[in-house]
């Protein structure tokens, strides 16, 4: 196992900086083809993003890039490796994995690059490779022995049942999953996911994260799905066709997005369409353990149709009495009125967030999508709040909210 890169390994993989920015969209999509030629490892993956062109084939591009370009001062690389081996929990990713990927970089890299992909250049990109997969594995055992050791935990697949099916808006449903066979569950973080493997009516199958919208028990999950006109069918298959008594595998609850065992700051939660279902797990915990804990909650829906939880949510801050509420409608229906159906027409700002919420002293949880996301992460950003104070989930390739 290499524990440190040697001199020549670094010299080597910064000298590909250049050639990395000009083809690294066509390194990753050789890379990807080459994987996807064995059925074991195409079955590993979410494929709602892969593809040529797809958005995760530039992620990894991004991501390879800033690899090489931090290849000499690796601490910025520490959070992308915790994000990193929570998704791999997620889609149980193993160490018999690693060399495939070692084997298709490699390849794509030489078949790319051309003679520039020298033998020495080669090494130095497998060292560095294998000096991030050590990481990342390491880091991934020690979540799977923590998971495993706890009440209700396991490692893998788990078969679950749907209990109940409850549709929450125009476009969200809400699903308690229960495990088969009557055990008990770990007690999620708030804010943390699960990874669903769906059996499809077609004889296919997806890998779907789903956050966790219930705060942590021992019973049972709660999810709240919303219905995607597009992709491989995930959604649409549990709002059309899945129902109570179905049963699929499930991960246990994975990710580095989650409100701290113990608060210390003021809480504030920015959710955007179904990003509101992290929060609600948020809101709840804090309802029910967090007495002192004063909470922001501003939540961004088109209209009515769409909102889902609403009253939920704001029965939990009336008896919590320190948390509050607002909404923002960005297509308010002809029967949406602001002060009665919501708070306010338009989109959440910073510059509203400044005069609302505890600014200079609040811990900034996000969820919600890439562009609500890119705004406010950066706009908080550029306001002057520090990055440790900004908290966000993300599903999906996020090579641009990165970068910002």
């Amino acid at each position: 196992m290499t524990t440190s890169l040697s001199e020549s390994t670094i010299l080597l993989v910064k000298s590909s900086v250049p050639a990395l920015a000009v083809h690294g969209t066509a390194i990753t999509t050789a890379m990807y083809a080459r994987l996807f030629q064995n059925e074991h490892i195409k079955a590993l993956f979410n494929h709602s993003n892969q593809g040529e062109g797809g958005s995760q084939v530039h992620a990894l591009a991004a991501a390879i890039l800033a690899y090489a370009q931090n290849i000499d001062n690796l601490t910025p690389v520490v959070p992308v490796v915790e994000r990193i081996a929570h998704k791999h929990i997620g889609y149980h990713i193993l160490p018999e994995h690693y060399p495939y990927v070692a084997n298709a970089l490699l390849d794509a890299i030489k078949d790319v690059l051309g003679d520039a992909a020298t033998p020495e250049l080669l090494q130095a990109w497998g060292e560095a490779y294998w000096f991030l997969a050590n990481l990342l594995m390491a880091r991934e055992a020690d979540i799977r022995e923590t998971l495993e050791a706890e009440a209700g935990g396991w490692k893998g697949w788990r078969p679950f049942v749907i209990a109940e099916k409850t549709q929450e808006s125009s476009v969200i449903t809400t699903f308690i999953l229960k495990p088969a066979d009557g055990g008990r569950v770990i007690r999620h973080k708030p804010g943390q996911y699960l990874t669903l493997n769906l059996a499809l009516p077609d004889g296919s199958s997806v890998k779907r994260n789903y956050s966790i919208s219930s705060s942590p028990n021992d019973s049972h999950y709660r999810i709240s799905v919303k219905r995607e006109a597009s992709g491989a069918g995930g959604s649409r298959f549990l709002h059309d066709s899945a129902q109570v008594g179905a049963t699929f595998e499930v991960t246990p609850p994975a990710g580095d997005f989650f409100l701290p065992d113990e608060p210390v700051r003021p809480v504030v939660l920015l959710s955007a369409g179904v990003g509101l279902t992290p929060m609600v797990s948020m809101i709840e915990t804090i309802g029910a353990n967090y007495p002192e804990v004063q909470a922001h909650y501003v939540h961004a829906a088109l209209n009515s149709s769409t909102h889902a939880m609403d009253r939920h949510v704001r029965a939990i801050a009336r008896n919590h009495g320190r948390i509050s509420v607002a909404t923002f409608y960005s297509e308010p229906a002809s029967t949406d009125a602001a002060g009665l159906t919501h708070d306010y027409d338009g989109f959440i700002s910073v510059d509203w967030l400044k005069h609302n919420t505890p600014f200079a002293t609040g811990d900034f949880y996000l969820c919600g999508p890439k562009p609500f996301l890119k705004s406010l992460v950066t706009g908080l950003w550029k306001a002057g709040v520090d990055a440790e104070r900004i908290h966000f989930e993300f599903f999906g390739p996020s090579d641009e909210l990165l970068a910002a």
